[in-house]
C-alpha cells in the first residue's frame, strides 16, 4: 500500500484534563500517514484519483477546534474515524497528535499519541 504523509499540521485547540487547558487552549501538532493506492492517479496524472490534502487537513482542523476532550487519545481517534468515513480511497490512517505544552513538571519537547486505524 502506498502512503501520503502530511506532517506538522499546527492548530490551536482547547483540550486537556485541566480546566485551564480547556479555558486557555494551547497549540497542537498533527501528522498523518494515509494509506491508499496511488497508482491510478500516478498513471493518469489525474487529481480526482487521489486524496485532496486540503480536505484532509480541514477534517483535522474541525476536530481540534471542535468540542473539548480530556485526552489526546480521544481527539486522535475522532480524526482517524472522520478521515476513514469521509475519504473512501483511504484504506488506513496513522494519526500522531502532539501536545507540546502538556502540564507536566519536566523538561520535554512534547507528549504525543500515535494510533493506526484501517477499514
Amino acid at each position: 500500500m502506498d502512503k501520503i504523509r502530511i506532517k506538522g499540521i499546527k492548530i490551536y485547540g482547547h483540550h486537556g484534563a485541566l480546566p485551564e487547558e480547556k479555558r486557555l487552549g494551547q497549540p497542537f501538532k498533527v501528522s498523518l500517514e494515509l494509506e491508499l493506492d496511488t497508482l491510478p492517479a500516478a498513471k493518469t496524472d489525474d487529481l480526482t484519483k487521489t486524496v485532496n490534502y486540503a480536505e484532509v487537513i480541514r477534517v483535522v482542523e474541525e476536530e481540534l477546534k471542535g468540542p473539548p476532550a480530556h485526552l489526546i487519545e480521544t481527539i486522535a481517534q475522532r480524526i482517524a474515524e472522520k478521515i476513514l468515513a469521509n475519504f473512501s480511497i483511504i484504506e488506513g490512517v496513522t494519526v500522531e497528535l502532539l501536545k507540546p505544552f502538556a502540564p507536566v513538571a519536566a523538561d520535554f519537547e512534547g507528549i504525543s499519541v500515535v494510533i493506526h486505524r484501517q477499514r
